[in-house]
């Protein structure tokens, strides 16, 4: 991952164009780290983007693949990677703005749900494509996509992993935005110019009282997620996803 501060601003960069910038382990962490370090004195705010043509196509599905760990290895590690960053999103103390230059699935839909202002190139697609594998949402998905796009479409993203277009997205609540590749920029860029002129403490302040009431405290909904996941990746479902995909064919799903 990329990290580049300039003029106030946090540049994080996925960058492995080559794998669609799939979330590793060590990716997660070091995205976590970078803005758990966000402070109002420093920054006055931070845009998460991908290198190459893609978001974040979620997951690494080969690492998936050669883990051999016990259900308490597995919860650990979701709460500590992927937890730990939907929780450094939800809480950092500046506004985090996704940049998304092409597709957000999976894990990286849940990166665009998790981040305060979410702008995208028209060509750029979505899916909360977990169920394809067998597991859940992860990395807070479970917890930001009904506040934001509802309850019924937050379901039909979940269970039918389908792809939806970026006007789709926006049509849903998911985006601030959709616009041409190359406006891209200036749509971020006019963002966080915006946020620049507010003073960043009291749009922390805002964004902790705003999470803190929208009902059930999403810290629990984090620790029921981990939970859910543990249980997901002991099924079939997800053997039989992550041997799909690594065969390249459609999984048959018992």
């Amino acid at each position: 991952m990329r990290i580049e501060d300039t003029d106030g601003v946090r540049r994080l960069t996925f960058d492995q164009p080559e794998v669609k910038n799939a979330l590793t382990a060590d990716a997660a962490r070091e995205l976590a780290a970078a803005v758990e370090e966000l402070e109002p004195e420093t920054h006055d705010a931070a845009v998460l983007t991908g290198a190459g043509d893609a978001f974040c196509a979620g997951g690494d599905i080969e690492a998936m693949a050669e883990r051999d760990e016990t259900a308490h290895e597995a919860y650990e590690r979701v709460r500590e990677t992927l937890g730990r960053v939907a929780e450094a999103l939800l809480t950092a103390p500046v506004p985090v703005v996704a940049r998304v230059n092409g597709d957000a699935t999976g894990a990286g839909l849940s990166l665009v749900a998790a981040c305060d202002f979410a702008y995208a190139a028209e060509d750029a697609r979505f899916a909360a494509s977990f169920v394809n594998v067998g597991l859940v949402p992860d990395l807070g998905g479970t917890v930001t996509l009904s506040r934001l796009v509802g309850l019924r479409a937050a379901k039909e993203l979940a269970f039918t992993g389908k792809l939806i277009s970026a006007d789709e997205a926006a049509e849903l609540g998911l985006l601030n935005g959709v616009v041409p590749a190359d406006e891209l920029d200036a749509a971020v860029g006019e963002t966080v110019e915006t946020l620049a002129k507010r003073p960043t403490e009291s749009i922390g302040l805002a964004k902790e009282v705003i999470h803190a009431n929208l009902g059930r405290p999403w810290r629990d909904g984090l620790e029921r997620e981990a939970q859910a996941q543990t249980l997901a990746y002991d099924t079939d479902a997800h053997e039989e996803g992550v041997n799909a995909f690594l065969e390249n064919r459609r999984p048959e799903f018992e």
